[in-house]
């Protein structure tokens, strides 16, 4: 397992040791003990999945009260996973990193606390898993417009992408306020 740092203090991405032979490949998709010794010791106590179609796009989303670290992996196609720094007084603040998922890379990202977090579908279909250090909250969900110019993320689209309803209302990055936002710990 190799494990890469990102422009993004904490954000690293996860290259496990896939071992092939004749009847397929073999990987450990999760080691605690790898883990720690780059900080990640917190318990993750939620996994999540979903299937999207090229085009899905579900994000820039992040929760307040209840921050979640993911650790984010796709098992069929392949997505753009985008992170951005929205830690208030950060010396990333507003700084972003992509990072290709796929089924064939096998690559993982983890994602620390307070940051927002979305994705892109650039496969007919794909596949993405994430495991999450806190439980969700319904009522503590917050988005960032996924084409903030502030931002100016390349999410890699040819046409416009497929959002939820919810994700149509995001608010811009400009917009959110110091009670909108987490506050960097150092």
């Amino acid at each position: 397992m190799t494990i890469t740092e990102t422009m993004l203090p904490g954000v690293v991405v996860i290259n496990p040791d896939v071992f092939c032979d004749e009847r397929g490949y073999f990987m450990e998709s999760l080691r605690a003990d790898r883990l720690e010794a780059v900080g990640i010791s917190k318990p993750f106590v939620q996994e999540n999945q979903s299937g999207s179609r090229r085009g899905a796009l579900r994000g820039l989303h992040f929760q307040l009260r209840r921050p979640q670290a993911k650790l984010c992996r796709v098992v069929s196609g392949e997505v753009l996973d985008v992170v951005v720094d929205i830690r208030l007084n950060s010396p990333t603040f507003g700084k972003h990193v992509c990072v290709l998922l796929s089924a064939e890379n096998k690559k993982q990202v983890y994602i620390p606390r307070d940051f927002a977090h979305g994705f892109v579908v650039l496969s007919d279909f794909a596949e993405f898993m994430y495991k999450c250090d806190d439980y969700y909250d319904s009522e503590d969900q917050h988005g960032i417009a996924w084409d903030d110019p502030d931002l100016a993320i390349d999410w890699q689209l040819n046409s416009d992408p497929i959002l939820s309803k919810k994700d149509l209302q995001n608010q811009s990055f400009a917009s959110c306020t110091e009670m909108d936002l987490p506050t960097y710990r150092g």
